[in-house]
């Protein structure tokens, strides 16, 4: 068969931490079947991950802020990157990325632009104004996609419904990136490293342990989450909340510590700030604990199933496909905080039905959420994009082989 150089494949998202956090494995994944693969983002403290990951990293500035002039220079340098590159696709993530990333790519005129919606942005609770913005926006970075990826079923159904995108766009792509889920089963968690990090945090053998995994901005629920944490004190004053994640400065609805004393659980509470030990530190929980506002699909309620831990999550997209309601965990209405403080007593309470619900967890973890699946999925719809444009496919070393359109054409 005919070979040639191999097709060159980028990633772009807005900040390195994506690339890191989600993208990685995927991304060597890519490179190990053929591709060229580079991931575009501003830089960061994440990058020296990427790179050590053996995937090359090349800087754009990036801001996650709306700012118009810093935002034309992102275009512009994006342009002129992919330009000089001559990438074959480029595969977009995260929102100021999708848009200014598939606009560049087209004026560069990659021959395939794809994107990944890791959920929209709007929801039933939003206002009639942001939900016409975010419409207006999701079209318009639509228009730039050969193909656009939602990470949970009811976002594909909304954007077909409001006309976003064309159904011959819209692929469904279940839990986005997808886990690796033999890293968070607890039999692979050493129990020398579960009791370090339970000294490190200042745990009890007998403390009762509530986790949350995210960013800290009050989209996440946080303020409903000390909420429903002094409900649940006055109940079982020995329950630990352990809340793991950054505070993200980036984000107008940050949420500051200093807040937490307002709510009278500071004593309770453990931030940790953000952690690479996510295993260890699911195999201290109980329980994990999920009130968001809006979600694409919830990495930490994928993870916490594999970790075999059951999950309350507030009944919003993406929630409620990740969690199975009475059966991996447990699903409560959006702003609800004496309803969350329930279900948080209800499975303290009841072990038993807490063991039972973290097994189907792992069980449906297993079924539902390994990345190697979405691996699976991408490498088919990227060699389908490329066979439509006669353009040749990864061989699996490294180098490519034309499809069979495109050998014709070569020979003619």
């Amino acid at each position: 068969s005919l070979t040639m150089p191999g097709v060159r494949i980028a990633h772009v998202s807005t900040v390195p931490i994506t690339l890191r956090n989600f993208l990685l494995d995927q991304l060597k994944h890519l490179q190990g079947v053929g591709y060229e693969v580079a991931g575009i983002s501003a830089e960061g403290p994440e990058v020296a991950d990427i790179t050590a990951g053996h995937v090359r990293h090349i800087a754009v500035p990036m801001t996650r802020r709306l700012n118009p002039l810093a935002d034309l220079v992102s275009l512009w340098s994006l342009f002129w990157l992919l330009k000089r590159e001559r990438f074959t696709i480029v595969h977009t993530h995260t929102p100021k990325a999708c848009l200014f990333g598939q606009l560049a790519a087209r004026l560069a005129r990659v021959p395939i632009v794809v994107c990944t919606v890791h959920g929209l942005f709007f929801h039933e609770n939003s206002s009639w104004l942001a939900r016409r913005f975010y419409i207006f926006m999701e079209k318009l970075s639509a228009s730039f996609s050969d193909l656009v990826f939602f990470i949970n079923g009811e976002d594909a159904q909304v954007a077909l419904r409001q006309r976003i995108c064309q159904p011959a766009q819209v692929r469904e792509v279940k839990g986005g990136v997808g886990i690796h889920v033999e890293r968070f089963d607890g039999r692979n968690v050493t129990g020398e490293a579960v009791d370090r990090v339970r000294k490190e945090l200042g745990l009890k053998a007998d403390d009762e342990v509530v986790g949350f995994v995210g960013r800290l901005v009050a989209e996440k629920g946080i303020g409903e989450l000390l909420e429903a944490a002094r409900l649940v004190l006055q109940q079982r004053p020995k329950v630990r909340f352990l809340i793991i994640g950054p505070l993200d400065h980036a984000k107008s609805d940050c949420f500051s510590l200093d807040r937490v004393a307002g709510y009278g659980v500071g004593d309770s509470c453990i931030f940790t700030g953000m952690r690479q030990d996510l295993p260890v530190l699911y195999s201290l929980m109980d329980l994990l604990v999920l009130p968001s506002y809006r979600e694409g699909f919830p990495v930490s309620v994928m993870e916490a199933a594999a970790a075999g831990v059951p999950c309350v999550v507030t009944n919003v997209r993406g929630c409620r496909e990740a969690v199975q309601h009475e059966r991996t965990g447990l699903v409560v209405p959006l702003g609800n905080v004496p309803a969350l403080a329930s279900a948080i007593l209800e499975l303290l309470s009841d072990k038993e039905k807490a063991r039972r619900m973290g097994e189907e967890a792992k069980r449906f973890a297993a079924d539902s959420f390994d990345q190697r699946k979405v691996f699976e999925v991408m490498e088919a719809e990227y060699a389908q994009l490329l066979r439509r444009q006669n353009l040749p496919l990864p061989s699996g070393e490294g180098d490519l082989v034309l499809s069979d359109a495109a050998t014709a054409q070569r020979a003619d």
